[in-house]
């Protein structure tokens, strides 16, 4: 059984692996060393039939740095057969904290000519991946999560993220010990970074503890962690 935080929206899903199709990259996330300037995915074609591989890059709204290039934006690739994709670190100042940015690799079936010499194009099936720019000299850190401060701020619990690095985890969160659901905005924190997970009227403001569900950095989901609830300022 395998627990998995999926797609650009991010849902945390259990259960078995679907049969894939399309172009499959060989891991759920881009890791990008600073220290490297650089960094490699195999991609599979698992169509029967040839496609054009097309592979975009995405910032994220809160971070529009172009901080990557491809060596290659399009490849013909056979059935079966394998593509490896380029990314390179644009010259910059130093990363302080981990970035993260976006991949999308994208199948297009070779066009097939009916009799009637009408143009059909296959089904085209996106994986959309989540690219990590690792600061060099920083320490790996394999629970990250750890380092989120939790408090009550106005009519919600704001989160902030103090620490270098980029936290993965489930929009939903619970309240303890009433166990009262509350929910991010989106199933990322970046560095620095503070959100406001909106309470309901009725909800209790007594509770003094978050149970929250994290995933690694490749979005594996974990055991939940229950971190502390502050009283805030607001």
């Amino acid at each position: 059984m395998i627990r998995l935080l999926l797609s650009a929206g991010g849902l945390l899903l259990s259960g078995s692996a679907a049969q894939a199709a399309g172009m499959v990259p060989e891991t759920s996330v881009v890791i990008v060393n600073e220290a490297d300037g650089e960094a490699t995915i195999t991609v599979r074609n698992e169509d029967p039939t040839p496609a054009l591989l097309l592979v975009t890059l995405q910032n994220l709204p809160e971070d529009l740095e172009p901080l990557l290039f491809l060596s290659q934006p399009a490849w013909r690739v056979e059935a079966g057969e394998e593509q490896r994709v380029r990314f390179m670190l644009r010259a910059t100042a130093p990363l302080q904290v981990q970035r993260l940015k976006r991949v999308i690799f994208e199948g297009i079936q070779q066009q097939k000519l009916t009799g009637e010499r009408i143009a059909k194009v296959g089904v085209s099936v996106r994986q959309n991946l989540p690219v990590i720019i690792h600061p060099k000299g920083l320490a790996a850190n394999r629970s990250p999560w750890e380092g989120l401060q939790w408090r009550y701020h106005g009519q919600g619990v704001q989160v902030e993220n103090p620490t270098p690095y980029v936290v993965r985890l489930a929009q939903e969160v619970r309240l303890m010990p009433a166990d009262e659901q509350a929910y991010l905005p989106r199933t990322y924190i970046l560095p620095g970074e503070s959100l406001v997970l909106r309470l309901d009227a009725a909800a209790r403001r007594d509770n003094r503890s978050v149970k929250l569900f994290p995933a690694t950095v490749y979005g594996y989901a974990v055991d939940e962690f229950e971190a502390p609830l502050g009283r805030g300022n607001g």
